[in-house]
């Protein structure tokens, strides 16, 4: 069954997007005949991220105002949060102060904030000026705080009780508050300084008798973030914890704002693609691929292609020493791609297992002996396994008359020289690939850092001063 979704997948893709084009083809033939009201009564039908997602595939910028225009008031704001910051910048230059008051006033302060940091200065100004007060104020609150941290993600609509109050009083606070708040799934409890005292669930509310306090159902042991805890960490604490949303106070302990399971998806998606780009070694870009110029991504890229560059003159060098060695055994030369392949790849293996069990919190530095231990006794196995099938490949290849040598030269013992210099390379490639994202992180820097590109630069060089080294010694 697996397999045949497997097998469907492309198929299924296609049908989707032929969808996808047919309803957008529908929207832009009601707009050109001017059909709103039968376009308006499909629009309140759909989900807001798929009218979003509809409305990213309108290149007209007048078609795409009229479309959003039609929106109810309710829903306008909804699916402008969903929209890509270049598609909401177009609207926001197509459409009046008014509705942009109006639009702001509505969204969710974390998603008005995000909105605005996304934007050129001259539309901030007018985000700013145009929102009322309260939401200006939450907006500054939000953007004071650094990028990635805890504040910079929370939102200040929240559920607040007092600890006094009953659980009528509660319900009844709740039913008038909840179509201004992001979530309502825990209520957290505060005192009269507005310090974080507990949490309840809204289930054990509507469990809970009339006449019972809050305090009474409340749990004291309360999982929070501080303002400035870096956005990764907020993300392994919901992991760690497996809850929806967090309370995150202030450096007085103070509650104010809230972070919902929804922002921390996004900082997933970020953090794992920043780390992609860095094991690639690329800088991260901010926007989409088709988003960014061909200028900024030759830029991102550029600068770590001249260090590898540069770096790996060292293994010319190393070449270029042994030059003799290669002139009186020229078939050696035709191994050096494949051990520095070979071991780049060992190399490789090892610093992406490191670097993947960091970010899941599996290992630290204090685990290196552990790691270097592990890594050595698969080294072995792996280097034995190569070794013995590339042995026999040479042997092999030679008797097919794809190798020739020279009078005097044994292809065995050519053959054991290439074979025992990939168990030993195996070996330091595989320390050198578990031992450096250990060290990186040591130094608080970022493991991502350490991976293919690097590991392979250092090792190449590693693997041929093995190479020439047993070479020198066997065949001399």
């Amino acid at each position: 069954m697996l397999n045949w979704v497997h097998m469907c997948a492309p198929v299924i893709s296609v049908i989707q997007e032929e969808i996808s084009n047919g309803e957008l083809h529908e929207i832009l033939d009601l707009v050109e005949s001017r059909s709103f009201s039968q376009l308006r009564n499909e629009l309140v039908d759909m989900n807001p991220a798929d009218i979003a997602e509809e409305m990213a595939l309108i290149e007209e910028d007048k078609a795409l105002i009229v479309v959003f225009r039609l929106l109810p008031k309710e829903q306008a704001a909804e699916v402008f949060s969903y929209l890509e910051p270049e598609d909401q910048q177009r609207i926001v230059e197509g459409i009046s102060d008014k509705e942009l008051a109006s639009i702001v006033n509505d969204m969710f302060v974390d998603d008005a904030a995000d909105f605005t940091e996304e934007m050129p200065a001259n539309i901030v100004r007018r985000v700013l000026a145009t929102a009322d007060p309260e939401t200006r104020k939450a907006i500054n609150q939000i953007l004071k705080y650094p990028d990635n941290s805890a504040g910079s993600l929370m939102t200040t609509e929240l559920l607040r009780l007092k600890g006094e109050w009953n659980v009528a009083a509660a319900i009844q606070y709740v039913r008038h508050t909840c179509d201004e708040l992001a979530s309502i799934t825990y209520a957290f409890v505060t005192d009269e300084s507005r310090h974080l005292t507990g949490v309840v669930s809204m289930k054990d509310v509507l469990a809970a008798k009339d006449d019972q306090l809050i305090s009474e159902i409340m749990d004291d042991d309360v999982i929070y973030a501080k303002t400035l805890d870096d956005q990764a960490e907020v993300a392994e604490t919901f992991k760690k914890y497996d809850i929806v949303s967090m309370p995150v106070v202030d450096g007085e302990d103070r509650l104010v704002g809230l972070i919902t399971i929804d922002d921390v998806v996004d900082v997933i998606e970020e953090e794992t693609t920043e780390d992609i780009y860095k094991m690639a070694a690329m800088a991260p870009i901010e926007d989409s691929y088709m988003s960014t110029s061909v200028f900024t991504l030759a830029r991102k890229r550029v600068v770590w292609l001249l260090v590898l560059m540069i770096s790996a003159t060292f293994t010319g060098l190393i070449i270029t020493k042994f030059e003799s060695m290669l002139t009186a055994v020229a078939i050696l030369t035709s191994f050096i791609p494949m051990l520095m392949d070979t071991c780049g790849n060992a190399g490789s293996q090892a610093s992406v297992s490191v670097i993947r069990a960091l970010v899941l919190g599996e290992v630290k530095f204090s685990s290196m002996l552990k790691v270097i231990w592990k890594e050595f006794r698969v080294s072995i196995i792996v280097g034995l396994c190569v070794a013995i099938v590339n042995f026999l490949r040479i042997i092999v290849f030679y008797y097919m008359g794809m190798y020739q040598l020279e009078a005097g030269q044994n292809i065995y013992l050519i053959a054991g020289v290439v074979s025992a210099t990939l168990v030993l390379a195996v070996i330091c490639a595989k320390f050198v690939g578990c031992t450096l994202p250990l060290l990186a992180d040591k130094c608080k820097l970022d493991p991502a850092l350490m991976a293919s590109p690097m590991i392979t630069t250092i090792v190449d060089a590693v693997s041929l001063l093995v190479y020439f080294g047993i070479a020198s010694i066997v065949l001399l």
